[in-house]
């Protein structure tokens, strides 16, 4: 960070006037094409610079070597209307997708570019901000509305609350279309963040209830209490409720926005633990905390639900996640346990702590009931996926090609990647030779842990589109993601949503 104000630029006074319109300006520039090239501004910084004759770019060179990719640079006093303006490294003009990072490098420069500048502006205590839209209004506005968002909801110290608006009339609807992707992984981030007394089955239900209605009137909401789960025979799901006092939650929502009533859904399924001891099989006390976000995989499918009824695409969605907590008690699944899922097959729990595939088999066997074209399930299900993944992409298993193709088409456009993992019948093989049961909760053999996990919901699949997104790797953020703080990620809501639109202007 390097913080520059012109000398002189306001003449003779002693200190500076204050600024007619206390806001921020973001600008972005390119790196050099060749070693003796001037960097080049966006559009937007050109006539910026036109603006105050030369100036920008007149301290910009005498402020240090060129802006690299994702590097800012502030100054002070430039123009009435701007108290500070911020100019941000984009790297390299006209890059598009590298075939090797599997993403859209200009857009994801973007991202980080954006997401750097307007933090500078917030440190400033700036409430608000306008943003160069820098060739990518979407990717901006995903940028400025991730990178500013951060949970201190329980906090009585709050950083200042900003508004990054658009630099410019131009690009108005891809800046507004970026703001409702961004806001809907912030909703996922916010749900994933909120510890686990304040977010309770029930509460995330109201929640995600309250934001779908406000988003569509073509919606509908069911929050199933546990004798409607008794009903419905969802013995696996409700084994891992019981060792709770919280009551577990079934939650069904339906968003109607294909003009053929009729025409058959697509379905989310997300895994809704909303805190992960263990149980029995209990996990260390290390870093336990950050099982309160064991519900990510129903957040961001709820999430991209909220959004698509925002976007108003001609769809019909149907999201279901089976809602609990998993805590040790005298009520709780023991090792060694016969359970009973909803299509009748038995399922032995070797590991009490193997309890996202059991909500999830029931939730996957109710799915097939709405005769859907499609079914998508994430979950945070296995500590194997962040050992082979890391943060870097989230595992992606299916039973599809084409799905699995749309999907990664979809993650090169937002930058929150997926990668395709096995589904092997050698993986099958080693949760289906089980003692007791039908099945068995865990696999043969400590390898392969994210693989015999995808193994165990295929048992429970009979639909030709299916995929399991193992979000484990992506949960949260140290540093890898400069554009998300630190904590909880809210990821690959912005994929789920881009593959949303894709499938929606397929199928128009």
């Amino acid at each position: 960070m390097e913080l520059f104000a012109p000398p002189g630029i306001w003449g003779p006074r002693l200190n500076p006037p204050p600024p007619a319109y206390f806001q921020g300006l973001v600008l972005g520039i390119y790196s050099r094409e060749k070693e003796n090239d001037v960097p080049q501004f966006t559009s937007a910084g050109e006539n910026f610079d036109k603006l105050v004759s030369g100036k920008l770019r007149e301290i910009l060179n005498i402020s240090g070597p060129p802006l690299k990719a994702g590097k800012t640079r502030t100054f002070y006093g430039l123009h009435e209307d701007f108290s500070s303006v911020v100019v941000v490294g984009l790297g390299k003009k006209g890059v598009g997708v590298d075939d090797q990072e599997n993403w859209h490098e200009g857009k994801e420069n973007i991202r980080v570019a954006v997401a750097a500048g307007c933090r500078q502006v917030q440190d400033l205590e700036i409430s608000s901000v306008e943003v160069d839209p820098c060739g990518d209004a979407q990717a901006a506005a995903e940028g400025a509305v991730l990178g500013l968002y951060e949970y201190d909801n329980l906090k009585q110290k709050k950083k200042v609350a900003i508004s990054a608006k658009l630099h410019g009339s131009g690009d108005l609807e891809a800046w507004q279309k970026g703001v409702l992707f961004a806001s809907g992984q912030n909703l996922a981030r916010q749900l994933m963040e909120s510890p686990a007394n304040e977010m309770t089955p029930t509460k995330f239900a109201e929640i995600i209830e309250k934001n779908l209605k406000s988003a569509s009137s073509k919606t509908e909401v069911h929050i199933r209490p546990k004798s409607w789960i008794e009903e419905q025979e969802m013995g696996s799901f409700l084994s891992v409720a019981k060792g709770s006092e919280e009551p577990p939650v079934f939650l069904e929502i339906h968003y109607r926005g294909s003009p053929n009533a009729s025409d058959a859904p697509l379905v989310f399924v997300g895994k809704g633990i909303t805190f992960d001891s263990g149980g029995i099989s209990i996990k260390p006390s290390a870093n336990m905390d950050l099982m309160r976000a064991d519900m990510g995989g129903a957040a961001t499918i709820c999430s991209a639900i909220v959004s698509a009824a925002k976007l108003s695409l001609p769809i019909n969605l149907i999201g279901l996640a089976p809602l609990c907590e998993n805590m040790p008690s005298g009520k709780a699944n023991k090792p060694g346990d016969v359970v009973r899922a909803r299509n009748g097959k038995t399922i032995q729990v070797d590991n009490t702590d193997a309890e996202g595939r059991l909500i999830l088999a029931d939730a996957l066997c109710y799915a097939h009931t709405f005769n859907p074209k499609l079914i998508i399930n994430a979950a945070t299900l296995t500590g194997a996926m962040d050992i082979a993944l890391g943060s870097g992409a989230t595992g992606v298993f299916t039973n599809s090609s084409w799905l699995w193709n749309k999907l990664s088409e979809a993650s090169v456009e937002t930058g929150d990647r997926v990668w395709r993992m096995p589904l092997y019948e050698h993986y099958t093989r080693q949760v289906v030779d089980c003692q007791l049961a039908d099945v068995n909760n865990i696999g043969k053999y400590r390898s392969a842990g994210a693989c015999t996990a995808a193994a165990f919901l295929k048992e429970f699949v009979t639909h030709p589109k299916w995929a399991h997104l193992d979000i484990a790797g992506v949960m949260t953020n140290k540093d890898e993601i400069s554009y998300l703080r630190k904590g909880m990620t809210g990821r690959p809501t912005r994929t789920l949503i881009e593959f949303l639109v894709r499938f929606s202007q397929d199928s128009a």
